[in-house]
This record gives structure tokens, sequence and C-alpha cells, in this order.
């Protein structure tokens, strides 16, 4: 793989005395989807918050574009495009979806480029422009979770953590944001989705890991993971 975005090289991350991450390396291309698989308790959610240091790591190194960010502060990595959409949503409940937005482009000190950015994201997510004046908590799941893709786009991010999109979400409402995923990276956004429902990640991304218990046991390509009997039947139901 060339043009990396991410390269982790034997990340250990603890919970106190917890060995939550033992030896995790990944590569995440650039303009690529890498999905990171595996159960509940596997570790996914702790490799996200160890990349946007969130959760300091003990060993190891994380590269972004070549730049080691294992002991970066998270505001210092945000600032340089790394951006992660938490699991949750966590949009900001008693904010107007327009300021949750704003928010997210509080960094930009050109009014112009914010408004832009603004449509921009309206134009991604029109349910979002229809509710532009409505309190963020009285949104439906689908709807925060279109906020909270949305509030990241505002700082036009070089790598998009997305941990478990679909969470809580009807089919439908499924469909139209991994429509929307499929669309920020055709737009030239490279991302790093965690997800348990592997069939739809597999169906997203170029190449996958899986996880178990903070060791990695698997990777290949998308196609090969799909074919893979142990992955359909621990992971896809079959």
């Amino acid at each position: 793989m060339s043009d990396l975005a991410l390269v982790l090289k034997n990340v250990e991350t603890y919970y106190g005395k917890i060995h939550a991450l033992k030896g995790v390396s990944l590569e995440v291309p650039q303009g690529k989807i890498v999905t990171l698989l595996g159960s509940n308790g596997a570790g996914k959610t702790t490799t996200l918050r160890t990349i946007s240091g969130l959760i300091q790591s003990s060993a190891g190194t994380m590269e972004f574009y070549g730049r080691n960010i294992a002991k970066e502060k998270a505001h210092n990595i945000v600032s340089m495009g790394l951006i992660q959409v938490p699991e949750g949503r966590r949009v900001f409940k008693d904010l107007t979806v327009k300021e949750n937005l704003e928010l997210g482009g509080f960094t930009l000190k050109n009014e112009t480029l914010r408004r832009k950015r603004i449509e921009h994201v309206y134009e991604m997510f029109p349910r979002l422009k229809d509710r532009q004046k409505q309190i963020g908590g009285t949104l439906s799941g689908g709807e925060q979770q279109m906020l909270a893709i949305g509030r990241a786009m505002m700082t036009d991010p070089k790598l998009l953590l997305l941990d478990e999109p679909s969470m809580g979400l009807a089919p439908l409402i499924v469909q139209d944001i991994m429509r929307i995923i499929k669309q920020l990276n055709s737009e030239g956004t490279t991302i790093l989705l965690v997800e348990q429902n592997a069939k739809i990640a597999l169906k997203l991304a170029d190449y996958g890991y899986v996880l178990e218990t903070g060791q990695l046991v698997m990777e290949g390509n998308s196609s090969e993971l799909k074919d893979n009997e142990s992955i359909t039947k621990a992971y896809l139901g079959e």
C-alpha cells in the first residue's frame, strides 16, 4: 500500500490494568475505506480513541501522513485533519442543527468558507436543511447521526473515523447513512469505519481488519473477508 494516511505499528493501550490493545498494526491508504470488525468488547472503539489521542498508547507508533501522533494531544490531532464521529452520535442536544454545524467549523476564520461548508452539508443531508432551526436533541436517531457526520465534515477532514454509525438505526436509515459514507469517500475523504454490522461494512470498505480481545486476528480485501468461512459464521450470521 502506498500513499498511506494512517499507519499503526504494534500499538499497546491500557485501561488502568486492563490490557485493551495488544500490538495492533494496521494501515489506512489515502482515499480508501478501511473497516475494523469485531464483537462487543473487542477493542474497536479503544482503537479509535487511541488514534484520536483521547487515550494515550503505552507503546508502538501511529503515523498520520508520516507524522508520529502517538504522544500528541487530542486537539492537536483534530487540527491536523483527523476527525472522529463517536459512537452514540453525541450531538449538542440543546443547540439547533445549524448551531451544531457552526461549532463543527468553529476553527474556520473565514465566514464565507464556513457558510459554504454548511451548504455542502445541507446538500448531502437535505433533511438537516429542513430542520436547521430544530433543537438537536429533538431529532430522530438517524437525523442525529447525519448531524454528527455533518458536523465532522465542517472541518474538511483528511481522515474520518466513524464509530458504529448504524447502531440503533432502522434499516432504511442505515442504507441512507451508508450511501452518504460512500459519497464522502467518492469526494476524496479517507475513512476508517468501525462497524458491528460486518455485512454492511464489507460492502462499503476496500479492506478490512478483524479484532478479537485487543488483537488483530485477520485482515484482507473486503471480497476475501466476505468469502471467509470463519468470518461469515462469526460476524455475518451464516
